[in-house]
């Protein structure tokens, strides 16, 4: 099977623009003049680029459905090369050369191997207190062992991440700088642009008033994220608003970390109450005031996961020591419980 994006065009201009923005990512491209020639190489690309010039005849051949494929052209696009696009099952329609950045976004996916398959995991606090962040950084912290993982602070309100894992002072782009933002996230742009150490990184919040991102930067910043990561994970805040529900509807599995006892359990219902799609959802218990089966029984939803309070975990993250002193310990024991869990069907979805 071939690495190389396939761009279908007779125009020579079109092609060498490609074929530029190509190499700036570090990819080479096959170029095909005609449609025929095109079907026959359809099934193995990463990525297919169709030139308008050519997206008739290549859909009067009735191409096979199949990831991966734009149509490009030049300037603005009508409503007959929209239905030819529809017939090849193109993604979008991309006119350049206004679309030059997104362009060159899907040859670095491809440079960089991104499959854009990561799982994304949500952390929800069931009551105040719970500990859901610093769950999240654990969980986090515990996946990048295994590969490129980030961690994604949502929750303006909360704790912070970036303090929780000690990466606060960090450099690197925060919410501020992608919150009003447009247009196609590049995965290795992103990679690379947050603070990092190995293969962990961080989106968190800058100091001071920041305008909460729209959901459709949510939405495609969380896809990025999942093209460059083996593992997100979502710190979510628990007050509803558009950028939260684009987050919560984009998670594969959503953990509720619940207090084991009866106020936690009786707040953690309120919220469960209010969110969408209860299939997606487990519980982690904290404390030993109630039995975890009991908890799930009380909300109605499986337990993936108990632990017991940790001594001294408050004192470690305020020394900047991150919340995995041990991995034997109790929160590192829990968090890892649930990443094999979660890895044990198909690569990364909850068991």
């Amino acid at each position: 099977m071939t690495s190389e994006p396939l761009v279908i065009t007779s125009d020579s201009l079109l092609a060498a623009e490609a074929a530029r923005l190509a190499a700036a990512s570090g990819v080479t491209v096959e170029e095909c003049p005609d449609a025929v020639g095109a079907l026959r190489r359809w099934q193995r690309p990463p990525l297919i680029l169709v030139g308008a010039d050519l997206l008739a005849e290549v859909a009067s051949l009735r191409p096979p459905r199949r990831d991966g494929v734009y149509v490009v052209g030049w300037g603005s696009t009508g409503e007959p090369l929209l239905r030819a696009a529809l017939e090849v099952g193109a993604e979008t329609l991309l006119e350049l050369p206004s679309a030059e950045t997104v362009v060159a976004g899907l040859f670095a996916d491809v440079g960089d191997g991104e499959g854009g398959d990561g799982m994304v995991v949500g952390v929800l606090a069931g009551s105040g207190g719970a500990g859901a962040t610093t769950y999240a950084a654990a969980l986090a912290s515990l996946g990048a062992d295994r590969g490129p993982t980030l961690l994604v602070d949502a929750d303006r309100l909360g704790p912070g991440a970036g303090r929780v894992l000690g990466l606060d002072e960090m450099p690197g782009v925060t919410w501020g700088d992608l919150g009003q933002t447009a247009g196609r996230l590049g995965a290795r742009a992103l990679r690379e642009a947050v603070p990092h150490v190995g293969s962990l990184g961080l989106l968190g919040w800058p100091s001071g008033e920041v305008t909460p991102p729209r959901p459709e930067v949510v939405r495609e910043v969380l896809a990025a994220a999942r093209r460059g990561h083996d593992l997100v994970v979502v710190d979510l805040p628990r007050q509803p608003d558009p950028a939260a529900e684009a987050l919560l509807t984009g998670c594969d599995i959503v953990l509720v970390v619940v207090r084991g006892n009866v106020t936690g359990t009786a707040s953690a219902a309120r919220l469960i109450s209010r969110l969408p799609e209860r299939d997606r959802v487990q519980v982690v218990v904290r404390g030993r005031a109630a039995e975890p089966e009991a908890v799930g029984r009380a909300l109605g939803l499986p337990v993936i996961a108990s632990m017991s309070d940790q001594r001294g975990l408050s004192e470690a993250i305020d020394l900047g020591l991150g919340p995995i002193r041990s991995k034997r310990a109790p929160l590192a024991r829990a968090a890892a419980e649930v990443l094999t869990r979660c890895r044990l069907r198909s690569g990364m979805v909850a068991a």
